[in-house]
């Protein structure tokens, strides 16, 4: 470490695939069943010039090797990852790393002077995690995981590993019982990295500031960061280790980029070249060990290498310092496409869908995909609409932008949630990817499907704006307990334009904008005056109104659908000339759609877009109305 930072070697189960081995096979196998395909992999990592090359024994433990029927061979397996194979008399690989003047060393070249030594090279045994999860998460006790780590480090180390590689950990609790093992039985020099997910922390929510001090208590003699994302999360990651713990060497191992799926392949994009962008930066804050990891080949560790050699001194990239010293700076999370939209004051086509009776998804994905494909910009879906049973909307949302690609906003009523479900529900969506909450009271329960179920409500949807916007988003929950990272939910409130009291519907809107409401959707308007009249009376008692509002539009599907809308379904008024108009028209609902197009078309200067409500389900009439819709736009503002 002194003398300077080293290469790794790359990714040896890429290698192995590209070499001819099957990706279902059990890798670390190989180094009994076909131990010259492991030997070249090696070989070639050294000639590209790795100085730290792993085993081929990441998954070489106990419980891994058991699901190949190998879980007897533990030892077996691990020695001859080590020594490349069970050699007659002795282990294969040359003692001391293979040096100059070592077994397997380049020969002086006759009647000529001897050749340089090549660089020291170093065989770090890899040890990877378990595959199984650790109480309480899991079944396996820690005591038994820290004999399964010990079986398999006594084995690395007898096989003549030079240092221990404790990589691609996603839990503290079980890298700790790794480390403790690792001193048990050895004392080989311990390097511990983690994996990181995209957010910055790892699969059970550990961010790199707080491993980086676990690992710091353990005294381990090296670590850092391999796998995850790609080198410049890596980097993002190594530099905040090192706030944090200063003295501990560091290591980066990054992927050849995020992993991407072609067909039934895994690929990588990530260049040898790009990867020697980023090695003195990775110098600069402080690594001592440079390698690969997922779809990094010998070109990448060539291109590593080379760059060490050349001693560039300036950081290609650079990581930002947190605000308070000793703190880890917040992940930045992107906006939703919603909130951009909004913020950069394009109109916005929201529609509404209902989520299915059954388990299915596939219909609601299929009309999500088709408003999508028409020039929705984002699908609302209601929370068992009239109280009737249906699909919860947080899996209908799910899907929908993970199939369809196309933003949703989870319609949350505040009834039938007590404030405890209130909060493990909003967080549970959030963790789902929703980010665009509509803040609602919800349907009685005595009108729908099961008027006997409980229809309490702990919290007003004023309330729940409150709560979201003032607890959640902010880190804490109602009582003010962390809740470890802040949310980012933007929030809808309703407003009703044809309220009958319509000096205590601007009251309630005040609420809402002062518990932090981001935008508003109507219900159904027929007459554009009443956005008029109501955005008076409002700026009559509390001032200007700010808040975009996404104006209702319902089109008729009938004369008969008409006066079912205006005569049973609060909150719906439909002047009479507008029915007369539906009655008289040869094709009502041709004449509804042209209803639609010129209502928005009226009020779109005074509004942020439109809320249209599908007639019957009907998403293929939605998705001409929202074409129609798109066509009244005036010209997006100037950047």
């Amino acid at each position: 470490m002194a003398e300077g930072p080293l290469a790794g070697d790359g990714a040896t189960g890429t290698e192995l695939v590209a070499r001819g081995a099957s990706p279902a096979a059990c890798f670390d196998v190989l180094s009994l069943t076909d131990r010259d395909l492991v030997r070249e992999v090696h070989r070639a990592y050294v000639e590209a010039g790795a100085q730290v090359v792993e085993s081929n024994t990441f998954g070489a433990n106990r419980y891994k090797l058991a699901a190949h029927d190998f879980g007897g061979r533990v030892h077996e397996v691990n020695v001859a990852g080590v020594a490349g194979g069970p050699p007659p008399g002795g282990r294969a690989r040359p003692p001391g790393g293979g040096g100059a003047g070592g077994p397997g060393g380049p020969p002086p070249p006759a009647g000529g002077p001897p050749p340089p030594p090549p660089p020291p090279r170093l065989v770090a045994g890899s040890v990877g995690p378990l595959g199984v999860r650790l109480a309480p998460y899991g079944r396996v006790p820690a005591a038994d995981a820290r004999a399964a780590f010990a079986e398999q480090i006594a084995a690395l180390a007898e096989g003549g590993a030079d240092l221990l590689v404790l990589e691609t950990h996603s839990d503290l609790a079980e890298l700790e019982q790794a480390i403790l093992a690792a001193r048990e039985v050895c004392g080989l020099p311990v390097v511990a990295t983690l994996t990181f997910t995209r957010d910055d922390r790892t699969l059970l929510g550990e961010s790199a500031t707080d491993a980086a001090r676990r690992l710091l208590d353990l005294d381990v003699d090296a670590a850092g960061v391999n796998c995850s994302e790609g080198p410049e999360q890596v980097l993002r990651l190594v530099g905040r280790m090192r706030r944090v713990a200063p003295g501990v060497p560091l290591v980066a191992q990054p992927n050849a980029g995020a992993p991407q799926r072609l067909g039934d392949r895994i690929m990588f994009s990530a260049a040898p070249e790009y990867f020697a962008e980023y090695v003195p930066a990775f110098r600069a804050a402080g690594v001592w060990l440079i390698g690969g990891c997922c779809g990094t080949r010998p070109a990448h560790v060539e291109a590593i290498a080379a760059a060490l050699r050349s001693g560039a001194a300036a950081p290609v990239v650079t990581v930002e310092e947190p605000d308070e010293p000793g703190t880890e700076a917040a992940v930045a999370e992107e906006p939703s496409p919603l909130a951009l939209r909004l913020a950069s004051g394009r109109k916005v086509l929201a529609v509404e869908m209902e989520p299915p009776r059954g388990f299915s998804p596939a219909r609601i994905v299929a009309g999500a995909e088709t408003l999508r494909d028409a020039g929705a910009d984002v699908v609302n879906v209601s929370d068992s609409p009239m109280a009737k049973m249906r699909m919860s909307p947080w899996a209908a949302c799910h899907a929908i932008q993970t199939e369809a690609g196309i933003d949703t906003v989870l319609h949350f009523p505040t009834r039938g949630r007590n404030i405890l479900r209130v909060q493990s529900d909003l967080l549970a969506v959030y963790a789902l990817g929703i980010r665009t909450i509509f803040a609602v009271m919800g349907d009685s329960t005595s009108i729908g499907d099961f008027p006997e179920a409980a229809d309490l409500a702990d919290v007003t949807p004023s309330g729940l704006i409150a709560l979201i916007k003032g607890n959640l988003n902010t880190g804490i929950d109602r009582k003010g307990s962390s809740i470890g990272e802040a949310t980012r939910f933007t929030v809808a409130c309703a407003l009703n334009l044809n309220a009958s009291d319509i000096d205590r519907e601007a009251r309630v809107l005040a609420r809402k904008i002062a518990a932090g409401a981001d935008f508003a959707l109507t219900q159904a308007v027929f007459d554009p005056a009443r956005i008029d009249k109501f955005r008076a009376a409002y700026e009559e008692s509390h001032g200007p109104l700010a808040l975009p509002i996404l104006v209702g539009v319902l089109p008729i599907a009938s004369a008969r659908h008409a006066e079912f809308l205006h005569n049973e379904v609060p909150g719906i008024d439909i002047p009479e000339e507008v029915r007369a108009r539906i009655a008289g028209a040869s094709d009502q609902r041709a004449e509804g759609i042209r209803l639609a197009g010129e209502l928005y078309a009226a009020s779109v200067d005074r509004v942020a877009g439109a809320y249209l409500i599908p007639p019957f389900r009907r998403y293929d009439v939605a998705a001409e109305v929202v074409e129609l819709l798109r066509a009244n736009d005036p010209p997006a503002p100037k950047e």
